[in-house]
C-alpha cells in the first residue's frame, strides 16, 4: 500500500510539473509600482515599494519558479510581505516555496485555520511532509483590519465576513488606487461561492459593496479571476449577482424544489452568455445561490 501511495504521489506531482511548463505568467502593469500576474489559478497582485516588495496570492506550488523569475524580471527587490486572500490551493500553493527568512506569511485568521487543517489532514495521508506542513501557514493573522505604511503608500487589508469563504481579506494600494479583492470578485464570469468553507450569496455581495465604499472611477480592480476590472463593472456585476438572488428566492418561495431551480435555465439567461462560460456554468451558480439561501448559515 505504502508503495502505492509514493507512485500515486510521484504521479501527481510528474502531472503537476507538466501542466506548469505549459503555464505562460503574463504581467498587467495597473500602476506605477503595481502589477496583476496571471498563469494558472488565482491572480497575483504585486506592489514594488521603497525597498521590498508586496505580493498577494502564490498560486500552484509547480508554478513557483516561473513566478519567481516573473517577478524578478520587474524588480530586484525581495519579497517581504505575501498575504493569501483566503486559503484555497490556487491561491496558497505556493506558500511553502515562498516561505522563506524574508518572506512573511499573512492571512486572515480563519484563512490559517483552514489552512492549518487541510495541511494536517494531507500529513496524516502522507500528502505534504511536515515541514512543508509548517511552511505553508501564514505566520502573521489578523481579525478584522491591518494595515501597512511604505513611504508614502498605505497598503490596508480588511476582512469581509462570509463572502467566498470566511477568511476572505481583500488589499487595497491607497496612492497607487489598485484593489485586489481576491475571489470575492470573478470578474466576467459567475462566481464560486465555497459554502462548505463559510461563503453565501448574502455576504458575497456586501463584500462588493463594501469595496464600493473604497474605490472610485479610477481605481483598478484584480479579481480573484478575470480580466483586470474597475468600479463600473463591478457595479453593474452586484446589480446581476442581485438579479440572480431575488429571481431565486422568488422560486424558493414558491415552494420549488433545489432540482427544479437547476434545471430551469430561464432563470439566468439573461446574463448565462456573458457570466456562464467560466468554471461555474448557469446550473451550478442557480444550485449554489439556491443553496446558500437555504442554508442555516448566519449571514
Amino acid at each position: 500500500m505504502r508503495n502505492i501511495l509514493s507512485f500515486l504521489l510521484l504521479l501527481s506531482l510528474l502531472t503537476a510539473q507538466a501542466q506548469s511548463d505549459e503555464v505562460n505568467i503574463t504581467i498587467d502593469t495597473l500602476a506605477q509600482n503595481t502589477y496583476m500576474l496571471t498563469g494558472r489559478g488565482g491572480n497575483i497582485g504585486i506592489y514594488v515599494g521603497q525597498d521590498k516588495v508586496f505580493m498577494i496570492d502564490d498560486q500552484f506550488a509547480p508554478l513557483s519558479k516561473k513566478i519567481k523569475e516573473t517577478i524578478e524580471s520587474l524588480t530586484d527587490k525581495p519579497i517581504t510581505y505575501l498575504v493569501n486572500t483566503h486559503m484555497h490551493g490556487d491561491h496558497t500553493g505556493g506558500n511553502v516555496n515562498f516561505n522563506t527568512d524574508n518572506t512573511i506569511l499573512i492571512a486572515q485568521d480563519n484563512a490559517r485555520k483552514r489552512l492549518k487543517a487541510n495541511g494536517q489532514k494531507k500529513v496524516s495521508t502522507n500528502e505534504m511532509n511536515q515541514k512543508d506542513f509548517e511552511n505553508s501557514l501564514p505566520e502573521i493573522t489578523f481579525s478584522e483590519d491591518l494595515t501597512f505604511h511604505d513611504g508614502e503608500e498605505t497598503v490596508m487589508l480588511f476582512h469581509v465576513h462570509n463572502a467566498h469563504t470566511d477568511g476572505d481579506v481583500m488589499i487595497y494600494f491607497v496612492n497607487e488606487n489598485v484593489l485586489h479583492m481576491g475571489d470575492t470578485y470573478f470578474s466576467g464570469r459567475y462566481p464560486y461561492i465555497d459554502l462548505n468553507s463559510g461563503g453565501s450569496i448574502n455576504g458575497y455581495i456586501e463584500a462588493h459593496k463594501k469595496a464600493l465604499m473604497v474605490i472610485d472611477s479610477d481605481t483598478k480592480i484584480i479579481p480573484g479571476h478575470g480580466e483586470p476590472s474597475n468600479r463600473s463593472e463591478l457595479e453593474n456585476y452586484i446589480k446581476v449577482l442581485e438579479d440572480v438572488k431575488q429571481t431565486i428566492q422568488k422560486e424558493i418561495t414558491a415552494g420549488k424544489s433545489l432540482e427544479e431551480v437547476k434545471a430551469n435555465n430561464n432563470l439566468t439567461s439573461k446574463y448565462d452568455a456573458q457570466y456562464g462560460t467560466g468554471y461555474i456554468n448557469p446550473e451550478r451558480i442557480r444550485e449554489i445561490i439556491y443553496l446558500s439561501l437555504t442554508s442555516s448559515i448566519k449571514e
